[in-house]
């Protein structure tokens, strides 16, 4: 087949603009980064130290993780005519699952320092004219991150669903901690 020096004019001029334009894409990739390249030997949280949560974390290569499971509210009064007699309200459920947690992370060696990432669900609360008690929820996590006596500020996001298994849980969280250089598993 003889192919007529038009066609190879336009499959040379469309190969070479494509080889262009890839070098260009790739020469604008190499931005440098305000976040140094090396290896890290920690865990590192980022963000603004205003803020009550980290924008990201940074693990170390090798780390061994711990992933909590959705933990819910514990029962306060099981024989409670409500929601808020059984549970208690979002702050009341935050606060009982984050000890669960942290009795499940010291069960593992690890403590709530530890922890590098929470996910939370808030279902809306019935009380509160069925909206989300997200302040609730702030409240209970300032009592256990970002204190004097824990510094960290994981990195976080909380969700607004529209119900959990039970229907007196208004929050549940996940957590995901990470085990310090110095842990040995044996």
């Amino acid at each position: 087949m003889i192919i007529s020096k038009k066609w190879k004019t336009i499959v040379a001029a469309t190969v070479g603009s494509c080889l262009i334009c890839v070098s260009a894409y790739a020469a604008g990739t190499e931005k440098s980064s305000k976040y140094n390249a090396e290896p890290i030997n920690e865990v590192e949280f980022y963000g603004n130290p205003a803020s009550s949560i980290a924008a990201g974390v940074s693990v170390p290569a090798g780390a061994s993780y711990l992933f909590t499971s959705g933990t819910v509210p514990p029962v306060i009064n099981k024989e409670g005519k409500t929601v808020y007699e059984r549970y208690g309200d979002t702050k009341t459920q935050g606060i009982g699952i984050l000890k669960a947690i942290e009795t499940q992370l010291k069960d593992k060696g690890l403590t709530l320092a530890d922890v590098a990432y929470l996910r939370v669900y808030v279902t809306p609360d019935a009380a509160k004219e069925g909206k989300f008690d997200y302040q609730g929820w702030f409240d209970a996590y300032a009592q256990f991150f970002g204190t004097e006596a824990n510094p960290v500020k994981p990195a976080r996001s909380t969700v607004g669903i529209a119900s959990l298994v039970s229907s007196d849980w208004l929050i549940e969280i996940e957590a995901v901690a990470v085990y310090p250089k110095r842990h040995n598993q044996d």
